[in-house]
């Protein structure tokens, strides 16, 4: 027994620990509730409660832009521990919702109606649940935050409303009733506007002190949560407790259920699949000898050249062709760039070689649906309906000749790390270089490579051990263009204009 195999079936134990402690801290804090599917017409709901409990108030959650029920669970598992109706659902054009996101995102009367309308449809169901005693709140986060906001203000069932990491210029001095706002303590233009929307109830309202009294009607709060930012703040134990404790106080409740604090054994159950994936990459065959490294003046040329002339060159197209916000602009961009890089790679010499196909496919099995069906059962909806199907496959046209000249260039992922780290820069730089030159178009793209960051950290940690193991960069390639292409057409919403 050699020390590598040792090593991999240590760091194998440590994997499934890992993922054994986030599984059993996520399933723990399901226990006791029944969770049920629905639908509110076309929109895919899920309600949480704790079974066999008397009827109580409804608590409807609703999920930012590019976010979608799981996202916001931490809230929902929290909620319903302490004897709520909680009632989560995908927006149209997010999630599984089959229904696309539509309107004019620029104005109020636009999607921002619709996707009011949309949430009091589903204020409506969780009205006529059994389960309901006919007292409802609300609970968004970003975008929806003004969403619940309108919706509140102009809805007399809604006894309470609270705003996650809110922006919303619709809050008056004494609307909407039982205003909370929570921000990260990271978010500083959010924390500064929830203060300025308590002061409209209060001049002298301070962040941390709550204005009026909830059990009337005109309470009003703005809290941070510390240490956390705008995606970190739907997991953090303050703004949980903080929202539960506001209800409490609006209802007349005193709840001692549990906080689904889940942010941390979500992250232990990922970094546990990580791992894995070292042990794992162990038992793939290997396809080759080495390749020489690609030379350092050919590197270079191969990941600038593509950057700095895909942005101008695709400027003068319209790249409009899928339902799906600058994901299609995205998708030509990575073909471009992909093929200008593989020719330049072929120019000097470098070929695509062997492909190793088990290699590629167990590794884009993987981080599908091993990976993401984890992230899709306790974080993001990660498998999609079937009007995405169609959108990842033409996400991946493009997707696949980037990754491939990517690992082309950066070995499989055998290089040193300054040349990953060069590759994926050159990238980042070349989208935000289009953005640059058509910033109202491709405004979201921006939204888009927080999502790409994400992608090379963890499919890319991933991808050096199997290209280390397989000598194969075509193969690594191929997987993380599948991957891309997926991990993109289910994370941004679904758009009809008009």
């Amino acid at each position: 027994m050699n020390g590598v195999s040792v090593r991999r079936k240590l760091a194998a134990i440590a994997a499934l620990l890992l993922c054994a402690a986030g599984i059993w801290h996520l399933e723990g804090a399901r226990s006791g509730l029944a969770i049920e599917q629905i639908a509110v017409g076309t929109t895919p709901a899920t309600i949480y409660r704790i079974a066999n409990a008397a009827p109580a108030p409804a608590v409807v959650i609703a999920h930012g832009f590019a976010g979608s029920r799981q996202l916001m669970e931490a809230y929902a598992l929290t909620l319903a521990q302490a004897g709520y109706v909680a009632l989560s659902f995908d927006f149209e054009g997010h999630g599984r919702n089959p229904t696309p996101m539509s309107g004019d995102v620029s104005r109020i009367d636009g999607t921002t109606q619709l996707l009011m309308r949309e949430t009091g449809r589903v204020v409506d169901a969780a009205l006529a649940l059994p389960s309901v005693d006919g007292r409802v709140a609300l609970l968004g986060h970003s975008m929806a935050s003004d969403i619940i906001v309108r919706l509140a203000l102009g809805d007399p069932r809604v006894a309470a409303t609270v705003a996650i990491s809110m922006f919303s210029e619709a809050v008056g001095a004494n609307e909407p009733r039982n205003l909370l706002m929570v921000s990260g303590e990271f978010e500083s233009f959010l924390r500064a506007n929830a203060l300025a929307n308590a002061k409209l109830a209060d001049a002298a309202a301070t962040e941390g002190t709550t204005i009026g009294d909830p059990s009337v009607g005109s309470g009003r709060r703005a809290v941070a949560a510390p240490n956390v930012e705008h995606v970190g703040v739907l997991y953090a134990a303050a703004a949980l407790r903080e929202s539960r404790d506001w209800l409490d106080a609006v209802f007349g409740r005193t709840s001692i259920g549990p906080v689904a604090a889940t942010g941390l054994p979500i992250l232990l159950l990922m970094a546990g699949l990580v791992l894995l994936a070292w042990p794992l990459s162990g038992l793939l065959p290997r396809c080759a000898a080495p390749a020489e490294p690609v030379k350092r003046r050919a590197f270079f040329v191969a990941i600038l050249a593509p950057a700095v002339a895909t942005p101008p060159l695709l400027a003068l197209f319209d790249t409009r062709f899928l339902p799906v916000l600058v994901a299609d602009y995205l998708a030509v961009h990575l073909f471009v760039y992909g093929l200008l890089s593989l020719a330049i790679l072929a120019w000097n010499g470098v070929r695509v070689g062997r492909i190793a196909w088990i290699a590629a496919a167990a590794f884009a099995a993987y981080g599908i649906f091993v990976f993401g069906g984890a992230l899709d059962r306790y974080a993001a909806s990660f498998m999609p309906n079937a009007e995405r199907l169609p959108i990842i496959a033409a996400i991946a046209f493009g997707a696949v000749p980037y990754m491939l000249a990517d690992s082309l260039a950066t070995e499989g992922g055998r290089a040193r790390v300054w040349r990953v780290l060069a590759a994926r820069l050159a990238l980042l730089a070349s989208l935000a270089g289009a953005v640059a030159l058509d910033f109202e178009r491709l405004f979201f793209l921006l939204i888009i490579i927080p999502v790409i960051v994400l992608f090379f950290a963890v499919f890319g940690t991933m991808a050096g051990w199997v290209g280390r193991r397989t000598q194969s960069p075509a193969a690594t390639g191929l997987a993380l263009g599948l991957i891309l292409a997926w991990a993109v057409g289910v994370s941004f919403p679904i758009f009809a204009p008009g």
